[in-house]
């Protein structure tokens, strides 16, 4: 019986033998398929792809050399001079690549030259060859914030004693940008740290000196001012090329376990000024009324001792004319002085003259009520 066991490519071995044998392929390393296309080999595939390989890296590839025989010693890569000038080309690409760099306008770059600061890049293309000299890029103009209090950073940082020995919870932002690049970078070990402690401690520093009451309502505007000023001169002094642009004061609160107490002394506190503010009011019109009358008493104690300094002045000066009359005449004057003083000492009394009679007694009864019978009389006449 004729055998169909030509192997897996469906090919037929010779009618006189039995298995197919490979060394009767034909030399294009393809066997003959009477049902189908060929189909070519495994090797061959393999062969043409290292001879493709084997020129693109600059060898020739050999014609006459067998296309099955992969056993055989092809030709190595080939070191020509399109190889290295291709080589040499890609060097000087990458080492533009890595020197050349783009500085952004709100940006500037530090150049180090072995490590060594070399020089500030402006904005725009800038060239540094590399490796001698690397460079550190840095965005200048960017606002950057640093978050310090309780519930910012969630830890009791913003925890601060007042002047008058109270605790109060205070949360703020520091707004900061670089200045100098250079002392940015060689000054400072890890410059958001170092703000922020400096921040911390400036703001401890202004709150141990003031109250807590102006804290919590007037005096938030003044002290993010004083903190902004204390801060900038604290990193200049360490030459940071840091500034700081603004301080933003967002609250300032009692501690979240006592602020119901706090509330509370508040309120007392308030009702406190407000009975001040009525005994004040009291006290302001009393004092006035007690001044009013005090400037009462003193205004007639003056009039009436400018009444009787004139009276006397008066009296001495009469005095002093009567003394001077009673020199030029002496008897007549001492007559009228007489006369005068009988006459203001008897004028306002009642007298009643009793003549005798014959005889050595009495003209009237002894009980007769004469000054009331006189005054009757000049009554009834009236």
């Amino acid at each position: 019986m004729a055998g169909n066991n030509g192997g897996p490519w469906g090919g037929g071995g010779n009618n006189g033998s039995g298995g197919g044998d490979d060394d009767n392929r034909p030399s294009g390393g393809r066997r003959p398929d009477n049902e189908g296309p060929n189909i070519p080999e495994i090797d061959d595939l393999v062969n043409k792809g290292k001879e493709q390989l084997r020129v693109l890296m600059g060898g020739g590839g050999d014609g006459s050399r067998r296309s099955g025989g992969g056993s055989g010693g092809p030709n190595g890569p080939q070191l020509t001079r399109g190889t290295v000038a291709l080589g040499i080309f890609g060097a000087v690409a990458l080492w533009l690549f890595a020197s050349f760099y783009t500085v952004r306008p709100e940006e500037r770059s530090v150049e180090l030259l072995l490590g060594d600061f070399l020089e500030i890049g402006e904005s725009g293309l800038n060239f540094a060859p590399w490796p001698f000299v690397t460079r550190e890029v840095i965005a200048v103009t960017t606002e950057r914030n640093i978050d310090i209090g309780t519930s910012r950073s969630g830890m009791d940082a913003g925890l601060m004693l007042t002047g008058d020995e109270n605790i109060v919870d205070i949360d703020f932002q520091v707004v900061w940008n670089i200045d100098d690049p250079e002392k940015y970078l060689f000054n400072l070990a890890n410059p958001p740290q170092t703000i922020e402690a400096v921040a911390e401690s400036a703001m401890r520093e202004i709150i141990s000196q003031s109250d807590l009451a102006p804290i919590l309502n007037r005096d938030r505007g003044a002290i993010a001012d004083r903190l902004a000023d204390l801060i900038q001169s604290t990193l200049d002094s360490y030459d940071s090329g840091v500034t700081i642009i603004r301080v933003n004061f967002d609250k300032a609160d009692p501690p979240e376990p006592v602020i119901a107490s706090f509330r509370a002394v508040q309120d007392a506190e308030q009702e406190r000024d407000r009975v001040q503010n009525v005994a004040d009011a009291y006290a302001n019109q009393v004092v006035a009324e007690a001044r009013g009358q005090a400037a009462q008493i003193l205004e007639q104690a003056e009039g009436y001792r400018a009444q009787v300094v004139n009276e006397a002045e008066g009296e001495a000066s009469r005095f002093s004319a009567v003394l001077a009359e009673y020199e030029k005449a002496p008897e007549v004057t001492r007559k009228r002085l007489y006369l005068e003083t009988m006459e203001s000492v008897l004028g306002g009394v009642d007298i009643i003259l009793l003549d005798e009679g014959e005889g050595g007694g009495q003209g009237v009864v002894p009980y007769l009520p004469l000054n009331d019978l006189r005054r009757n009389t000049t009554g009834g006449s009236n």
